[in-house]
């Protein structure tokens, strides 16, 4: 069964720095594209980053210059460092995972939170 596990998560002030994990069961880690997202209170889900199997990356503009997306195929894990946190940042967190030729992703972990105090 294919399963996403998100961890790292954590209460922070402003300014600090968390990384977050995702480790993945159940499928060849490295045909998948994999991303993170957030849902802040309130608002609607927004895309984070996201990286290809050949390590591409690509960033929201509210996180560019701040956050950190990687992977190690070897190990099934993607990771998030998240750098220069603010309150705005304070959200649940979700690894997501999909194969290249899909639209939509395929696969969600069951969420992390963040959260940024002032």
């Amino acid at each position: 069964q294919v399963e996403l596990a998100e961890s790292g998560g954590g209460l922070v002030q402003a300014g600090d720095s968390l990384r977050l994990s995702c480790v993945v069961h159940g499928w060849t880690f490295s045909d998948y594209v994999m991303a993170w997202f957030r849902v802040a209170p309130g608002k609607q889900r927004e895309w984070v980053a996201v990286i290809t199997s050949d390590h591409s990356t690509q960033y929201a503009d509210s996180v560019k210059g701040r956050f950190t997306v990687s992977r190690d195929n070897a190990k099934s894990m993607v990771y998030l460092q998240m750098n220069s946190l603010k309150f705005e940042d304070t959200a649940v967190y979700y690894c997501a995972a999909k194969r290249i030729y899909m639209r939509e992703y395929e696969y969600w972990g069951q969420g992390i939170q963040v959260i940024v105090s002032v």
